[in-house]
């Protein structure tokens, strides 16, 4: 039985056991919120609605509605609210914005994140735990997208069905109101061909790969001459981002200051691949609004 599961991972711990979600959140500052994706947005609103900080595992939600919701009530709230976007603290990321922000100039990109398959744990393949394959893992990289080059203008997209009873397969080309464009691609059947997560970035007579969260290199100038940096010595919560993730965490709530990665953040990844879905199902180009009030 769970309960004798979650009794006994206490009496190791050294927790206390809560049999309900009003009963565990009548005695904490602060949650987090792990539970599958398509319940997210009801247990952040109610942690919200009973005084409690929220750590928000991605997505914020699986519907723009529940977006919506989840987006008022953080806004009303004065607790700190953070979405877990765990890939904007890895070093390698973190290394590739302060490359963008402090001189290199991209003109355009490549995104590409797949997933071997849809079996292992079997849930990854239930849209109705997930809310969809773009919303469990390639939702990180629409975020990673806003996060390196700012608002989305456009989406068209092409999606398609293959192993699994959803759509399992796409293709994006993005435009940025900046100008810059991008493509992404992701399947969630393509085998596991490493590296699963790849940014490329293409500038003026150079070009930034990232590999995973494992190395980044650059290569500039016309000789094709190129230097690479390994984030392999870290442990794998740092390498991924998720120990610093935490730890802005706390830090916003020891300090009284605003979260690292906001319910707005969550609302316009989830804003992304609801579009990305819209545009594969109408065979259409979707523009998304500028939010000039955020």
């Amino acid at each position: 039985m769970v309960r004798d599961r979650a009794e006994d991972f206490a009496r190791s711990t050294g927790a206390a056991v809560a049999h309900s979600s009003s009963e565990a959140l009548a005695i904490c500052d602060a949650v987090y919120i792990t539970a599958p994706n398509t319940i997210h947005d009801e247990l952040a609103i109610f942690a919200l609605e009973t005084g409690n900080h929220v750590f928000c595992e991605k997505p914020l939600a699986t519907s723009l509605t529940d977006a919506r919701r989840v987006l008022r009530a953080a806004k009303k709230s004065e607790f700190v609210f953070q979405v877990g976007h765990n890939r904007r603290f890895a070093p390698v990321y973190v290394e590739l914005k302060r490359m963008i922000s402090e001189g290199q100039q991209p003109h355009s990109a490549h995104v590409k994140m797949n997933r071997g398959e849809l079996v292992n744990p079997e849930w990854v393949g239930d849209p109705k735990t997930t809310g969809g394959f773009l919303y469990e893992t390639t939702i990180h990289m629409f975020d990673m997208l806003r996060f390196l080059f700012g608002e989305v203008a456009t989406i068209q997209a092409i999606g398609s069905t293959h192993e699994y009873a959803e759509t399992d397969d796409f293709s994006v080309l993005l435009r940025f109101q900046s100008g810059l464009h991008a493509t992404l691609a992701s399947s969630a059947d393509a085998s596991w061909m490493f590296p699963f997560e790849r940014i490329e970035v293409f500038c003026h007579h150079a070009t930034i790969v990232t590999r995973e969260m494992e190395s980044l290199a650059y290569s500039d100038g016309l000789d094709g001459r190129h230097v690479e940096r390994s984030m392999h010595q870290l442990s794998k919560a740092e390498k991924w981002g998720y120990a610093q993730e935490d730890r802005a965490f706390i830090d916003s709530i020891v300090n009284g200051q605003a979260a690292a990665v906001t319910a707005v953040d969550g609302y316009k990844s989830v804003e992304l691949v609801d579009a990305v879905y819209k545009s594969a199902n109408e065979k259409r180009l979707i523009e998304i609004p500028s939010h000039e009030d955020d």
